[in-house]
């Protein structure tokens, strides 16, 4: 009985940081369009390790991952992935700053554009703070695009980089994460004790 409950709790315990990924629709239910304010958009949420960020356009759009040198250019030739599937779902897996840009011509010129922080986990970014000064640089030969995953749905799902300023699971940040999470963690703990 007693190994029972030990596997319950570790199971529980390694699931936690999966049940608290956030998905962070770009643009709330107006998605990604011409018309969004991005930056406002972006300093109301807290990005972390784990979140989902998800695009949803029309068929004049796209989403590419750019550099901070072409997201400040709006340059989408040197782009590190690209989506036009309407529906793109990117993972955050590494922490620091992420850039996005819509690859129409004169789109991201008149703001559809954006620019994340992604938090670790270990403390939230304040709302409106910039990004992070380390710079991703485009790849080479490839071999440094994020990795990309195929969804039940068929879309190509990236394993994203980084990302600016943030508030994951309807802005309620990545503190009430760490505080639920050690909670769990202690109390596990302290029924295996007993």
């Amino acid at each position: 009985m007693a190994v029972a409950v030990n596997f319950a709790l570790l199971f529980v315990l390694l699931a936690v940081p999966v049940a608290f990924a956030a998905d962070h629709t770009v643009g709330d239910s107006s998605g990604w369009t011409q018309s969004g304010d991005y930056t406002t958009w972006a300093s109301s949420k807290t990005f972390a390790m784990g979140d989902n960020l998800v695009f949803n356009y029309g068929g004049s759009h796209g989403v590419d991952v750019v550099s901070k040198d072409d997201y400040d250019n709006c340059n989408a030739g040197n782009a590190i992935q690209s989506y036009t599937d309407g529906a793109t779902t990117i993972k955050l897996s590494k922490s620091g700053p992420m850039y996005f840009i819509c690859p129409t011509i004169g789109h991201c010129q008149t703001g559809m554009k954006l620019a994340i922080n992604v938090d670790s986990g270990s403390s939230a970014a304040p709302a409106g703070s910039p990004p992070a000064t380390a710079t991703p640089s485009p790849p080479s030969s490839g071999s440094d695009s994020p990795p990309s995953t195929s969804t039940p749905s068929g879309r190509t799902t990236p394993t994203a980089t980084s990302s600016p300023p943030n508030a994951a699971m309807g802005g309620s940040g990545c503190m009430s994460k760490v505080v639920v999470g050690v909670s769990i963690v202690v109390g596990a703990l302290f029924a295996f004790l007993s």
